[in-house]
């Protein structure tokens, strides 16, 4: 049986993708700061394993990580997925709180992850594994009063880049998925402030279609990788935008 660690796991993108890979048959460690949402996705689930950890902390992450392990004996897959998009603005607006916060989410957090599954999966036998980013079709083109949520998710990209490059000693693949517009909460939101304010929203895809996007990227074999995957509503603002 195969196994996945999912951060950011009790919403959005990552609550869906969990939910589709627990479908799938796979075991499915669930971390994410709140743990009644994470036992409540898990109840009655043998395969479903609560991971109650803040990604910024990185006590928390790497014990999440040794239980899931000492849990499932192994880690064939991360989604490195928990990320946070503050209040946007200028950058002469962004308070520096929101940037620091942004920082220490999307891109700490995402380091702190992938440091603590490239362990697991270097000194486990067999040996590797697969590491998939979240990025964000703002690691290509941001949107205006980004500046915080960008930088980061360039970021994103270099990790990958760099997981890809150090991890082939080892048999640990590493590939980003950069989504547009899929339609969590936070997305939805966004749509109904555009219609209230009399504005056209942008178009937007199921996130259920992101979910299966990532399952495509996990279920590869090992000879193969999907290195970068872009995945977003056909006809948003993305081709031709800035």
């Amino acid at each position: 049986m195969s196994t996945i660690i999912v951060t950011g796991a009790s919403s959005g993108i990552g609550r869906a993708t969990a939910e589709l890979f627990l479908a799938e048959g796979w075991t499915v460690g669930l971390l994410a700061r709140s743990a009644d949402k994470l036992h409540q996705m898990a109840a009655g689930r043998d395969t479903a394993i609560p991971l109650v950890a803040d990604v910024t902390d990185p006590d928390a992450v790497q014990a999440a990580f040794n239980t899931f392990q000492d849990k499932t004996g192994r880690l064939d897959v991360l989604f490195n997925n928990a990320g946070i998009f503050a209040p946007g603005g200028t950058i002469d607006e962004i308070a520096l709180e929101d940037w620091c916060q942004s920082v220490n989410v999307n891109l700490n957090g995402m380091f702190l992850s992938a440091r603590a599954a490239f362990r697991i999966m270097r000194h486990q036998s067999p040996q590797g594994g697969r590491i998939i980013n979240n990025g964000s079709i703002a690691a290509y083109v941001p949107r205006a009063n980004s500046v915080h949520y960008s930088a980061t998710k360039h970021a994103i990209t270099g990790l990958t880049r760099s997981l890809s490059l150090d991890g082939r000693a080892f048999g640990i693949a590493c590939g980003q998925i950069d989504i547009g517009n899929a339609r969590t909460q936070l997305v939805q939101g966004l749509v109904d402030a555009a219609v209230e304010a009399g504005q056209q929203p942008d178009p937007t895809m199921a996130v259920e279609d992101a979910a299966r996007s990532v399952l495509h990227m996990a279920s590869l074999p090992p000879e193969a990788n999907v290195q970068f995957m872009t995945v977003m509503a056909t006809t948003m603002p993305f081709i031709g935008r800035g």
